[in-house]
């Protein structure tokens, strides 16, 4: 796509689109006390609300990121914003919860839309020479939603109540979808039927792994547990036993032969659980441990997704230039190190103690995130970018699910509610930094190719 303003405003639009998946979540998690007053629902049916988005998204992103590879990457991400647009204005209408719950799930399928084709976009958008830096940009747009989600929803509950926070994705949704039918590029795409079969095995194996994992952090029945992981285990075996066999594959099982690819998603499924451990425990850990209240909270977090984004967009431009096995070794040994010295914290340590030990995690996963995803695009055709980007947008997804499984599981353990906070927190800070240190060692394996 040539430079200048054609590509300024096609970046803009998934840049939109982008920011709304990713706020449609954080905004949603602060609202719901208010949302289950209004409804009349209890906390544990609440969380449902945002559990429905999570489980379509997982379910839907694979077949979704196929779909988009036969129609194209364009047609795929408009009717993504439309439909994350009508479900919005469904959530904002929804009388009980019930309807709540199926516009949320609509919301997800949007947001897999418009998701799973993002890096397939980026590769569209950018020439070859420039895709880390257009990666790098989405990886800052991502980390400032996250960081911005919680300002933004509180600001405007302070000012309307929770429909609002459903009716201020539609404006942006028409503005992005005006801008994506004109300067979209349109990407040549493989004219073949589309696999009802490996989408339903699909949606089937990660639907029940996501229950399964849900199951371990909420205390469910261990046979339900067990019955639930071992269903996605045989199912996912025949999903993929069926994917060796077919000259178009849903999820192309032959690119993860490339010792790169499945070195760079190995690595990028641990960092994410790394992250969701981090980012779920460390608000009980300055409470508990450190005595923090939640203004003073929310402040410290900031400072991880705040350097994420800084980091991003020059981690990008490296990526264009440098090997991303070295410049993933050196960031994620910075992820490891800051949640390591954050674990080992004394009892009472000033406000820019903790958070330069998050800022070395934060600039850590920038550095390593951006050159990963170019690594692993520029890993597989070009014909299968959607399917490529379906797999490192499940491997996201499933790792911050994991993280946050755990922290629960982690919790439990510890007897949280019984005195144990300090060393349930604690613990899980641990368990962050192993799965980081393992995702160093996995990366690190890269230079050799």
């Amino acid at each position: 796509m040539p430079p200048g303003w054609p590509r300024r405003l096609a970046v803009a639009t998934i840049t939109i689109g982008l920011m709304m998946s990713v706020l449609s979540n954080s905004m949603t998690n602060l609202a719901l006390p208010y949302i289950a007053q209004d409804l009349a629902i209890t906390a544990e049916s609440s969380i449902w609300i945002v559990n429905a988005t999570q489980i379509a998204m997982i379910v839907s992103l694979l077949p979704i990121a196929a779909l988009a590879d036969i129609v194209g990457y364009r047609h795929v991400y408009r009717f993504g914003l439309v439909l994350f647009s009508l479900a919005s204005i469904g959530c904002a209408l929804a009388p009980s919860l019930s309807w709540l719950l199926v516009g949320r799930t609509l919301q997800g399928l949007g947001s897999a839309a418009v998701m799973s084709v993002q890096p397939a976009l980026v590769r569209a958008i950018y020439p070859r020479a420039q895709l880390g830096r257009g990666l790098g940009f989405n990886t800052t747009v991502v980390a400032t939603s996250l960081a911005a989600g919680p300002s933004v929803g509180a600001a405007l509950l302070s000012i309307a109540p929770w429909p609002y926070l459903f009716f201020v994705y539609v404006p942006f949704g028409i503005v992005s979808f005006g801008l994506a039918e004109r300067f979209l590029p349109r990407t040549s795409h493989t004219h073949r039927p589309f696999d009802w079969t490996s989408a339903v095995l699909s949606g089937l194996t990660f639907g029940l792994l996501i229950f399964g994992i849900d199951g371990l952090a909420h205390g469910h029945h261990r046979l339900q547990i067990l019955a639930e992981l071992a269903a996605a285990a045989v199912l996912g075996t025949v999903f993929v036993r069926r994917q060796l066999r077919l000259a178009h594959p849903m999820m192309p099982v032959d690119i993860f032969k490339r010792p790169v690819f499945a070195l760079s998603i190995s690595a990028s499924t641990c960092t994410f659980t790394a992250q969701g451990l981090a980012f779920v425990s460390l608000p009980f850990f300055f409470h508990t441990v450190l005595g923090r209240d939640a203004t003073s909270t929310g402040l410290l977090l900031t400072a991880w997704p705040l350097a994420l984004a800084c980091i991003a967009p020059i981690a990008g431009r490296l990526a264009d230039r440098h090997h991303a096995g070295l410049l993933g070794a050196i960031g994620l040994s910075s992820m490891t190190l800051g949640l390591l010295l954050t674990a080992l914290l004394p009892e009472n340590p000033s406000s820019p103690d903790i958070m330069w030990r998050l800022v070395l995690c934060g600039a850590g996963f920038g550095i390593f995130a951006s050159p990963n995803n170019r690594l692993m695009m520029n890993a597989v055709p070009r014909d299968r970018s959607g399917s490529a980007g379906g797999i490192i947008a499940t491997a996201r997804t499933l790792g911050q699910t994991m993280g946050a499984a755990l922290v629960a599981v982690v919790f439990g353990a510890f007897d949280f509610s019984g005195g144990g906070a300090p060393e349930a927190a604690r613990a899980a800070i641990w368990l962050a930094c192993g799965f980081a240190a393992t995702a160093l060692v996995v990366g690190s394996l890269r230079l050799r190719h």
